[in-house]
């Protein structure tokens, strides 16, 4: 491995890290250690937001560039990352146990196509407009760039949740200090190579691994004008706490328990829906927040949903991350593995029925994997029902009506995705205009670039993604003239 990886990339430099302390990511398929890279303590952390400092406060630095120079080193970075694409892909899923085929669409193509979205906004973006005043003469409001950014992101999605940080913020003229986390780490290295090769200018990214303790002083420096967030609930409200005591700005995309409802006129037949219904229940082995892991069936048609989706579930490839065929990788981590062990053994206690999948399947002796289980019989109340399990379980819940599935969907701490089915588009649109959720899909569920994502309630604050996420790193500025 490159000798680069034994450093920090900061300030458009490698540096050597403040300590000798090391984070060995372990391969989820094979339970082997990977390699190491330094970990970064307090020390590392105060050297990035310094170097992330200096290149948004000085005189002709990044802030003050023109739109549509920024624009182009993006672009210039995106066109980088492609050139890395192979090694990308595989270190995320040699990392977290993602499939390799969605590795090289997901981890890839999706984050390529988000920073180049936001160069084309940055280009386009109006970031001055003078108004007539009330007071006696013009107003000039300027969109300013709120300053230095703290960016922290989560195992499942590395890539695609770094750029919905970076990208934003970069495009507004803002500087980054990226957190990956420790179970995810040597594809940021690669992000570090292809900016150092686009001309990234020093100090505008800079990325250091490290775990808790590195996130809490990342979010708490006094250095940092925004905190970006993806992880859990209890960490974004930790992090909530402390920026509202800071008075900073913050974005939190936390948890997720969203419902898919399935009404009665869905076409079941698995030609049709197998496929879709995979992507947003199954994907990435469950480890996604927006997955709809409730599926609401009319009872009417209950016993046809649970038999489509057991037979779905039963039916797919488990396996190596690196295998071509696997579409249900390992889980990221034995704790993980063993909180969703924990879940399906109280779903069990609870009443639910499992239908197919509940343990460790056989012939993989080593490795975190988990087969895709599917529950019926839940009630809504139950912890199952209610609490995230990020893992391959899938509960399916009864419902009497189109009002009751709404109610049904509506009754969760959580509100971040979710998806209706239905051979009537419109009907369909309908019903999910009535879901308390920040994004929902009607016969299919994708982010996409150009429109807001994030959650309400205990799903998080603010959006990334869209315009809207451009937004959220500028801060508008009057200058009465």
């Amino acid at each position: 491995m490159d000798d680069r990886y034994e450093h920090f990339y900061v300030g458009g430099e490698w540096v050597r890290p403040s300590s000798g302390r090391v984070i060995t990511p372990v391969n989820p398929s094979t339970e082997t250690v990977l390699g190491s890279v330094p970990e970064a303590l307090e020390a590392d952390i105060d050297t990035a937001v310094e170097a992330a400092r200096r290149a948004f406060d000085e005189r002709g630095g990044w802030a003050s560039w023109d739109p549509g120079r920024r624009a182009a080193v993006m672009e210039r970075l995106a066109t980088e990352m492609e050139a890395r694409a192979d090694r990308i892909a595989e270190y995320v899923s040699l990392q977290n146990g993602m499939p390799i085929t969605m590795s090289r669409q997901l981890e890839v193509g999706y984050p390529t196509e988000v920073l180049r979205y936001y160069a084309r906004l940055a280009r386009t973006g109006g970031f001055s407009e003078v108004r007539p005043g009330l007071m006696g003469g013009p107003v000039e409001v300027r969109q300013v760039p709120v300053g230095v950014v703290a960016a922290i992101v989560p195992w499942n999605y590395p890539q695609v949740l770094s750029m919905f940080k970076i990208a934003p913020a970069m495009a507004a003229g803002c500087t980054v200090v990226l957190k990956p986390s420790p179970e995810a780490v040597f594809d940021s290295f690669l992000v570090a190579e292809a900016a150092e090769a686009a001309g990234v200018p020093a100090g505008v990214l800079n990325i250091v691994p490290g775990g808790r303790e590195a996130g809490a002083h990342l979010v708490s420096h006094p250095g940092v004008d925004k905190v970006a967030f993806t992880g859990s609930t209890p960490a974004g409200r930790a992090i909530a706490e402390t920026c509202g005591r800071l008075l900073r700005p913050v974005t939190l995309e936390l948890g997720g328990k969203s419902a898919g409802i399935i009404l009665d006129d869905a076409d079941l037949s698995p030609a049709t829906i197998g496929e879709a219904l995979v992507r947003v229940t199954l994907t990435h082995s469950g480890q996604t927040c927006h997955l709809s892991s409730r599926i609401l069936a009319p009872r009417s048609r209950c016993t046809e949903v649970v038999d489509l989706l057991t037979d779905i579930a039963r039916g797919l490839p488990i396996g190596d991350a690196m295998d071509e065929n696997t579409l249900i990788g390992p889980l990221t981590t034995a704790q993980q593995r063993e909180r969703v062990e924990g879940y399906i053994a109280k779903g069990r206690s609870e009443g639910a029925r499992v239908t197919t999948g509940g343990g460790r399947p056989a012939g993989l002796d080593r490795g975190w994997f988990m087969e895709p289980t599917v529950f019926a019989d839940v009630d809504n109340g139950s912890v199952l029902a209610q609490e995230e399990v990020f893992g391959p379980v899938v509960c399916v819940v009864p419902y009497d009506d189109v009002d009751d599935a709404v109610r049904i969907a509506n009754d969760s701490d959580y509100g971040l995705g979710g998806t209706v089915w239905t051979t009537d588009p419109e009907r369909g649109a309908a019903v999910a205009r009535r879901v308390h959720t920040g994004t929902i899909g009607v016969n299919r569920y994708l982010p996409d670039p150009a429109a807001p994502f994030g959650g309400t309630k205990a799903s998080g604050l603010g959006s990334e993604l869209g315009p809207e996420g451009l937004r959220s790193y500028l801060r508008p500025q009057s200058i009465y003239l």
